[in-house]
């Protein structure tokens, strides 16, 4: 599965749109929805609980630290922006290329 994720470029990396879904019954990335990347958290919008599942959802797709990933706008909205230092394009490794390498 690809997806084509809308980014702009920044000095030290990619920035992305991002709408999250808290509270929902899976932790997953869901598709694009506009020009926004959709994320499922299961975590509650309390405490940056949610906030810190979606950095750590996206460390995971995009196979990067956690320390590179930045929440820049939207700490307390469903929409937020996503700065991500070191890489150049978003590339998802997902579920079906992670089995594929095994």
């Amino acid at each position: 599965m690809t997806l084509d994720i809308p980014y702009s470029r920044t000095k030290d990396g990619i920035r992305i749109e991002v709408k999250v879904e808290p509270r929902s019954s899976q932790k997953a990335i869901a598709g694009i929805l506009g020009n926004t990347l959709k994320v499922k958290l299961t975590a509650p919008p309390v405490e940056g609980a949610a906030n810190e599942q979606l950095i750590e959802i996206l460390s995971e797709a995009f196979g990067i630290r956690k320390s590179a990933i930045t929440i820049t706008r939207g700490q307390s909205s469903k929409n937020k922006v996503v700065e991500i230092a070191g890489i150049s394009t978003p590339s998802l490794q997902t579920e079906a290329s992670k089995r594929g390498r095994r």
